[in-house]
């Protein structure tokens, strides 16, 4: 879509001249024959870009520059002057235009200065839909649950994103723990400054030092060049420290005198160097037992549990798991473009009863799976992993019921079981039933076996 040009001016040639080669270069063009016209028009649409004259009747340019800051404060507006007015011209740069053109208007600069704003205007606006995108893919909203345990936690963490202090993130792998690091930094004031995830378990430990403090070039073998660290790329913004307890014990020291005292010191140098930086950290482990067992320092712990989140496992929340099914059934047929509707009752059922030692992690992992296998509407427990079918097997109702029901129940279950492990291969499960094909057509339809 081309861009849209207003031209405001009450000389008819240099309006008329001024669209004409616009209109050649592809804008779509409108005109105002003075600055109370060209209000008007502002008021009904809107425009990429004003160019407009200074000195006309009714409404000056700088009136109107005025008005058309406060309809659009994205509007671009370059002034039209005379040389002899070009303080009025400063003035108007000042109160917002963009740019300025003296008389006789040079057509070739006047196109020239007309794409740069545009292609600036583009990309500011991209970046603010950008930033946008980005806080929304990370705010509370986005993690999911309405689970009394996670009320809890959607409480703690609305507090404490928009302090500074020092925040632990607690709790089993695979619970979520970074998605509400980021959900913390993306709501504090620090959110348009860099966000740095360091998962300290994966770093080399004669690494690490120099990984998060950086290095100066000679300080060790292999140092060619000078090395900013994690917590210098963090600066302004936030340092998130997966799996502190995977921290040597002997470099815990020096991470607590760059939390307490805000400044580093690189290996090679001896002048600490002053940082900025929000440190957020997360464990699985139990770090009381850690500190017990000479693994951690307990002055680091205190420093890092100024406020706790703990994320409770699934096992604990189970009230959440068809939000989650629901959730990321949606993110992966988004990615997949297939027109699944979501799980089947079976399936559901399953997912209820299953031990989630993954936690959140290997419930999504099992749901982008079914999403890739599913052929129909629903997934179904044919979509899910073999693993899960043994676990789909033969149940036994807790609800009082004759001894005859209390059978036929377990024969349908345990029929479906057998059919759905030879991929309804009647003949196959018949064998494995020790039946004849014929009998198993019959108890399929006595007991209303699913198909």
């Amino acid at each position: 879509m081309a861009d849209r040009i207003l031209v405001v001016d009450d000389e008819k040639i240099i309006r008329e001249s001024i669209s004409f080669i616009l209109k050649k270069e592809g804008f779509s063009v409108s005109e105002a024959e003075n600055g109370k016209a060209a209000y008007d028009k502002l008021l009904a649409e809107s425009f990429d870009l004003i160019i407009t004259d200074l000195e006309m009747p009714e409404m000056k340019g700088i009136e109107l520059l005025e008005h058309a800051m406060h309809i659009n404060p994205e509007s671009i507006v370059v002034i039209i002057t005379a040389y002899g007015s070009l303080d009025t011209a400063i003035a108007a740069l000042r109160n917002g235009a963009s740019d300025y053109i003296l008389k006789p208007i040079e057509f070739d600069e006047l196109l020239v200065k007309i794409r740069r704003l545009l292609t600036h205007r583009k990309l500011v606006l991209e970046n603010q839909y950008l930033r946008k995108e980005l806080k929304r893919e990370h705010n509370f909203s986005h993690i999911v649950g309405k689970s009394p345990e996670m009320n809890k936690v959607y409480d703690i963490i609305q507090k404490v994103a928009t302090s500074d202090s020092t925040i632990l993130i607690s709790g089993l792998s695979g619970t979520g723990k970074e998605l509400v690091a980021r959900a913390i930094h993306f709501n504090s004031r620090r959110a348009t400054m860099p966000f740095i995830a360091v998962n300290a378990g994966a770093i080399p430990e004669s690494l690490i030092e120099s990984e998060l403090f950086g290095h100066k070039r000679g300080s060790f073998t292999g140092a060619m060049t000078d090395k900013a660290g994690y917590f210098k790329a963090a600066d302004g913004g936030t340092l998130f420290l997966d799996e502190i307890s995977e921290m040597p014990i002997h470099l815990q020291v020096k991470l607590l005198r760059a939390i307490e005292q805000k400044e580093i010191t690189p290996v090679g140098m001896s002048t600490p160097i002053a940082i900025d930086v929000r440190f957020l950290a997360s464990t699985n482990r139990d770090l009381q037992q850690e500190i017990a067992q000479g693994r951690f320092r307990q002055d680091l712990y205190y420093r890092l549990n100024v406020v706790e989140v703990h994320l409770p496992a699934l096992e604990d929340r189970k009230a959440d798991i068809p939000l989650l099914v629901e959730h990321f059934v949606a993110k992966y047929k988004a990615e997949m473009r297939k027109n699944i509707k979501g799980v089947n009752n079976e399936v559901m059922r399953l997912l209820m009863q299953h031990e989630w030692k993954g936690q959140i992690r290997e419930l999504e992992n099992i749901i982008e799976r079914a999403v890739i296998f599913c052929s129909g509407d629903f997934i179904s427990l044919d979509d899910l992993p073999e693993f899960l079918h043994a676990q789909s097997g033969v149940t036994i109702s807790s609800e009082k019921a004759s001894l005859e029901t209390a059978m036929n129940d377990f024969e349908r279950q345990y029929i479906t079981m057998i059919l759905r492990k030879n991929n309804h291969n009647k003949e196959q499960a018949a064998l494995d039933l020790g039946i004849s094909l014929p009998t198993l057509y019959r108890r399929i339809k006595d007991l209303a076996v699913p198909q």
